[in-house]
């Protein structure tokens, strides 16, 4: 079966491995990708994603650039979580693709209206492409097969306030209304993978060794925190060296902010699931977006024993075989990767 997935992102170093894990996937068409401003401003996600493409022969695809804030609130960026670029220390190619004329909210409409009933959506960045999109066209959430949106914590702290998680903290506004347009008649009930489950999936060294043994990339590299911080992959394949290059950042990200020398892959995560619903558990609950709190503006609430009335708007996903993920997720990146190769040797 073949997935039409129209993938809408942050790019960013999670979103990227999301993306190297579509681009794998033999049985995915991608139809498009919208770049969402988020973890960096939305002409540098978009710049990401099509030197992604361009390192992996996929100039096919079409990128499109969204809206260069949220609807409501000043943009927010995170360099110091990914990096300057958003790849960490990864230095990709540039790209000679440029972003199609067609912006990120039309695109989601179009794909949406071309491919009625069958189209993934998968959304690891802010809402707001998403929420444009529903705005032009209200009938779009009826015309998706499935929605899986990698967001919010419900049962666990926030990572970007004490109560909300990032991709919902930079459009709160965007977020609310993508819930409110879902759990209706014939819109299918969005997966929403929270940090509750999404942290689990802990990247650590020994995964990254694994990685490239799998890509048959030399040296074997294994990521240490006592390491000079920006040490850069000597690794002969090239998916590999600029996958390491990306992923130390996050690692040393994560080790800075004490929780050890690892990186939560929340957006792969998500990718697999939109592909594949049985990777998780799911409860089901109606999800909306505090948006006046002084304190906890952002945050999302689930209300999982309809104490508000009204159906569940969403699945909210809560567990997982996380050792299954990764083996999975190793292997298809490394597939990608043996496939790409290295142009400078011909590995």
């Amino acid at each position: 079966m073949t997935h039409r997935v129209f993938f809408d992102c942050d790019t960013g170093i999670d979103d990227s491995l999301a993306l190297l894990y579509l681009l794998a996937r033999d049985d995915v068409d991608l139809v498009g990708i919208a770049s969402t401003a988020g973890n960096v401003p939305a002409d540098v996600v978009a710049t990401n994603n099509l030197a992604w493409l361009a390192l992996c022969g996929r100039e096919d695809i079409a990128v499109h650039q969204g809206a260069p804030g949220p609807l409501v609130a000043d943009l927010m960026t995170t360099e110091d979580t990914h990096g300057p670029l958003g790849v960490g220390y990864a230095e990709l190619p540039t790209p000679t693709q440029t972003v199609a004329g067609l912006d990120a909210a039309d695109a989601w409409v179009q794909a949406a209206a071309a491919h009625d009933g069958e189209l993934v959506g998968l959304v690891t960045g802010p809402m707001t492409s998403l929420a444009t999109a529903i705005r032009r066209d209200p009938d779009l959430p009826v015309r998706l097969r499935r929605l899986v949106i990698m967001g919010g914590a419900f049962h666990v702290h926030g990572n970007t306030t004490p109560t909300s998680e990032w991709n919902v903290a930079v459009d709160p506004e965007a977020a609310a209304e993508v819930f409110a347009a879902f759990g209706t008649d014939g819109a299918p009930e969005p997966i929403v993978c929270p940090l509750d489950l999404t942290e689990s999936i802990a990247l650590t060294p020994d995964h990254t060794v694994r990685l490239a043994a799998a890509a048959g990339s030399t040296p074997l590299e294994c990521p240490d925190p006592t390491d000079e911080p920006g040490t850069r992959s000597v690794a002969t394949n090239v998916i590999i060296r600029h996958v390491m290059d990306a992923l130390r950042f996050y690692l040393e990200f994560h080790h800075a902010h004490d929780e050890g020398y690892i990186a939560h892959l929340h957006d792969p995560f998500a990718a697999m699931v939109a592909l594949d619903p049985s990777w998780v558990q799911t409860r089901p609950a109606r999800v909306a977006v505090e948006l006046t709190g002084t304190l906890t503006r952002g945050t999302t609430v689930a209300d999982e024993r309809g104490m508000w009335g009204g159906a569940p708007n969403v699945r909210v996903a809560s567990a997982t075989d996380v050792d299954r993920v990764f083996d999975d997720l190793i292997e298809t990146v490394a597939t990608l990767a043996r496939r790409v190769g290295n142009p400078a040797t011909g590995a």
